[in-house]
């Protein structure tokens, strides 16, 4: 019998998604409202396939995309799927629409998993007849390079739902990260968050140019963040572990948080870090800086891979 998902909504996310699922033995139907994104997505999943193949992290590209079908229809992505997942773009209005409209021709028994960055599922999932189907399964982009999802029940989510997503993930080689209730930004934007507003008021006081605080983080803390979390860092650190790290450095820590007006960062500090970034990058080089971004994650992948430090 065949394991069939799909995923509703192809672009940047929901194709890495569509890898995730292809390569673990999934047949994956990806639908996309638009033409131009379905016709884009085989092309670039056998391109990003050659790339793991050459890291060592899959052995049978043309294999894997086998299982990739591209449907014109929503209905025809649903049909005899046990797992969705959502990518669509990241508003409440879009978000509500699609899962009414996934709601309306999904098997009730199947999961619905969105890949929503920070917006509850509470906040679009009420109206759905099946509503206990559906929560969060937030990935980090492009999931099938960082393997880290974070599945965030909503308060109708059916418990036997979020297992049931969890033993997915597992299944497919993410890392699935499971919150106990709903919060705004879930955790891993809550800590992306708390780290870039205190970046960004480094970079508006004048501190330090943005590359040099970027240096602080690519050549520095993402060193050990990339095979360890912030509280292993600093039970390593100190003689005594974490609490005798806690007693020497806490207070220290206390006196340095910030706690800055709420609202967006300052347009002007946005508008000179505009100027500083395009100066090491023009805007059309972008894509292919991502190319690069992407190229460096498979290779650490697959040096994580070597070294057991994988799922």
């Amino acid at each position: 019998m065949k394991k069939t998902v799909a995923v509703v909504g192809a672009g940047l996310v929901g194709s890495g998604w569509g890898i995730v699922f292809a390569r673990a033995n999934y047949h994956t139907r990806l639908f996309d409202p638009s033409a131009s994104v379905r016709d884009g997505i085989l092309p670039w999943a056998e391109r990003s396939l050659g790339d793991l193949a050459e890291a060592g992290l899959i052995e049978n590209p043309a294999d894997v995309l086998s299982r990739l079908t591209v449907t014109d229809t929503l209905e025809e992505a649903l049909d005899g799927a046990s797992y969705i997942q959502e990518s669509v773009f990241e508003t409440v209005e879009a978000k509500k629409k699609v899962s009414l409209a996934i709601d309306a021709v999904m098997q009730p028994s199947a999961v619905v998993g969105s890949s929503s960055s920070g917006i509850p599922a509470s906040r679009f999932t009420e109206g759905c007849r099946n509503r206990g189907r559906f929560l969060i399964a937030h990935p980090v982009n492009p999931p099938h390079l960082v393997p880290v999802v974070e599945l965030v029940p909503a308060p109708w989510t059916d418990a036997d739902a979020t297992i049931a997503a969890r033993d997915l993930m597992q299944a497919v080689g993410q890392a699935p990260v499971t919150l106990t209730r709903e919060i705004d930004g879930f955790i891993l934007n809550r800590l992306q968050g708390a780290l870039l507003m205190e970046a960004w008021a480094l970079y508006h006081d004048g501190y330090a140019s943005l590359a040099d605080i970027d240096a602080t983080i690519s050549h520095g803390l993402g060193l050990r963040w990339s095979f360890m979390g912030p509280f292993e860092t600093i039970d390593l650190n100190a003689p005594g572990g974490i609490s005798d790290y806690a007693s020497r450095l806490g207070p220290m820590y206390a006196g340095q948080v910030r706690h800055p007006p709420p609202g967006p960062w300052a347009a002007e500090t946005v508008a000179r870090a505009e100027t500083e970034r395009r100066a090491a990058i023009a805007a059309g080089d972008l894509a292919k800086r991502r190319d690069w971004r992407d190229r460096m994650l498979t290779r650490l992948a697959a040096f994580k891979k070597d070294a057991g430090l994988g799922t």
